[in-house]
């Protein structure tokens, strides 16, 4: 049984801190939510390591925006909901590829440099997109300059304040009503910072797994905390694993962007044979749960551990400025993309699902908002369209703000303490060892393909762990393994659950789409059986 808090607390003996707005975590979800609540509203900023360390730093590819007169939004939508596979809110797309131009201009106006030739912004298209609407910046290194630019602002705004190496263990919640939340400092200290709103902008949950595009902070935090707070979660199932991570011996799972197919790079086996032309029309730039398990069918069909990616028919020039940290990066391990072969695998990448959200990003506890990869708007359905987060992280952030501006004062004094009998001391087992283990659990019977029986054998494994919920946690360490261990289950429950396959998602035992059973969500709710939601994609 997963418990409503993870530590005991009396908030009458804690420190109390009050601010108008908590905003959790400082990708760019939290940094551009952060600088407009900050317009007129008082903002505690929290993440629990450097500012400039979350997802959004290492994202390569680029921004998915209507900027050019060859393209619109209805275009755009239609590309969505394509990649969505079924799944997609027809309602939160339509935001999305309406609002998200103007998204754009304020990043360039907040500082953001994106690349232009001519004077002219510089496009580029990707996966599944049927036009060329991705802005970069530097080549490659979007996620970094629209967080460096973004962070600079938050630095020198007056209204915002920032906690870094601070750890959230929990939301408090009275009724179905967000409060505030328990902070950890880096001393061990906590303390109660009370809010009218509390905005989760964690990140994604790539940790889950062995091998991985995300950064070590990306273990699921908000979507755990929010499922302890009583949130719906939804569509866990949908977890898209990149197909092309650097898989080298003594190179750690390096997002190899998906731009580089984008800009004409093909898949070779190690035969070096061609393979895609097998496997989808669109050849590289189909879907990434199709590419991904093409690429896993051909290393199982030659007996290898990666496939090649090869891009050699462009001039090294060429390659190095589009890609010049990827080019960098693969020539720290000796391999030059404009003459060498590069091995890449499929790696977790992104969460589709995650907090389920209004159109407002509130979720369906009053006060607590989520936004960015953690959130389930309902933008990406079962399968994101690429470029497409980044996007929504700007244009839900404004319509968090919005709501948030017009919430009634919290009404009342929270006088809460929480006791859970029979803890225990200290997890016995070394948390990095768990950590290891659990994520072996998943990658082996969780991952990119799955059956009945080995996610029944997946859960058995994962709730073997449930006794660290009884251990006393102090560390935060501790407190993320719980988090991931809160978020495996949750994925695997759902994976289990749900007997098809579509977007992300993928059942041996169950290869088919089925749109007359499963067009529909699945949600889960601390101490409710799983429920459905039909979808109202069109």
């Amino acid at each position: 049984m997963i418990p409503q808090y993870l530590v005991d607390f009396d908030l009458q003996s804690l420190p109390c801190v009050e601010t108008d707005v908590i905003v959790v975590g400082s990708g760019i979800a939290g940094l551009y939510t952060a600088i407009e609540a900050g317009k007129d509203l008082n903002v505690l900023m929290i993440t629990k390591n450097a500012l400039l360390e979350s997802n959004t730093r290492y994202a390569q590819g680029g921004i998915a925006a209507v900027t050019s007169e060859d393209d619109s939004p209805a275009y755009h939508r239609e590309d969505t909901l394509m990649a969505g596979a079924g799944l997609c809110s027809s309602a939160a797309v339509d935001i999305l590829v309406n609002e998200g131009p103007e998204g754009v201009k304020e990043l360039i106006r907040l500082g953001t440099a994106f690349d232009e030739i001519d004077g002219e912004l510089a496009l580029t298209q990707e996966g599944a997109h049927s036009r060329r609407r991705i802005l970069h910046a530097n080549g490659d290194a979007t996620g970094f300059e629209i967080v460096r630019a973004l962070a600079a602002q938050v630095r020198g705004h007056e209204r915002v304040q920032v906690w870094e190496h601070h750890f959230v263990i929990d939301v408090i919640t009275t009724g179905n009503e967000c409060v505030g939340a328990l902070v950890q400092r880096p001393d061990g200290q906590r303390v109660y910072v009370k809010a009218a709103a509390t905005t989760l902008c964690t990140g994604g949950a790539g940790q889950l797994y062995r091998y991985t595009t995300n950064p070590e902070v990306a273990t699921a935090d908000g979507i755990a905390i929010a499922y302890r707070a009583g949130a719906q979660i939804r569509d866990m199932e949908f977890l898209q694993f990149h197909p092309t991570a650097l898989c080298y011996p003594g190179a750690p799972r390096f997002l190899i962007s998906e731009a580089v197919r984008g800009e004409g790079a093909v898949l070779r086996n190690i035969k070096g044979e061609r393979f895609m032309e097998k496997y989808h029309e669109l050849l590289e730039l189909a879907p990434r749960d199709i590419v991904a398990r093409a690429i896993l069918s051909e290393m199982e069909e030659t007996k290898a551990t990666f496939v090649y990616l090869d891009i050699t028919h462009e001039p090294q020039g060429v390659i190095k400025h589009r890609f010049p940290t990827i080019y960098e990066t693969c020539m720290n391990y000796g391999l030059d993309m404009a003459t060498d072969w590069i091995p890449v695998a499929p790696a977790a990448h992104y969460m589709m699902g995650g907090v389920k959200t209004d159109l407002n990003g509130e979720s369906s506890v009053a006060r607590l908002f989520a936004c960015g990869e953690v959130s389930s708007t309902g933008v990406h359905g079962a399968n994101r369209l690429a470029s497409n987060s980044l996007s929504e992280a700007i244009v839900f952030g404004r319509r968090i703000v919005n709501r948030i501006r017009a919430l009634a004062p919290v009404v009342g004094s929270i006088d809460l303490s929480h006791q859970l009998e029979g803890r225990t001391g200290a997890p016995k087992q070394a948390v990095i060892e768990r950590r290891l283990k659990l994520q072996k659990v998943m990658v082996r019977y969780a991952g990119l393909r799955r059956t009945g029986t080995m996610l029944r054998k997946g859960m058995e494994e994962l709730q073997r762990q449930l006794p660290i919920f009884q251990s006393e946690l102090t560390k935060k360490e501790e407190f993320e393994f719980a988090n991931m261990l809160t978020s495996s289950m949750l994925v695997t429950r759902a994976a289990l659950e749900r007997t098809e396959s579509r977007g992300a998602h993928y059942r041996e035992d169950y290869p088919q789409r089925d749109d007359a059973v499963w067009r529909k969500h699945l949600l889960q709710r601390r101490e409710d059986e799983m429920m459905e939601e039909f979808s109202d994609d069109v």
